[in-house]
């Protein structure tokens, strides 16, 4: 598979993946998420509803589904994120 191919399949897998974790945070929060497209990687944001706090522990094993996650203060509350990183495929030797 050439490098270019192997990045399209990589963030098609992340759009995917995104799209299931929106998915199942919109069920936790009752609202859907934002997503926004980083460079390498898609960060999903969810604020942190009463819903998602009765339904904690599910709603950190989603955020566990990204590459790295956390919980941000913001003056209108709390928003749990996650981003889900494009892994970039090493460098091609010619032996």
């Amino acid at each position: 598979m050439s490098a270019v191919a192997h990045d399209r399949h990589q963030e098609a897998a992340v759009r995917t993946a995104a799209a299931a974790v929106a998915q199942q945070l919109t069920e936790l929060t009752g609202a859907p998420p934002r997503i926004t497209a980083e460079p390498g990687a898609i960060r999903v944001e969810a604020d942190v509803t009463d819903a998602a706090l009765r339904h904690w522990t599910r709603l950190l094993a989603v955020l566990d589904l990204g590459t790295e996650y956390g919980v941000s203060n913001t003056p209108a509350g709390q928003i749990a994120w996650l981003r889900i990183e494009l892994r970039r495929q090493g460098p091609a030797h010619d032996h």
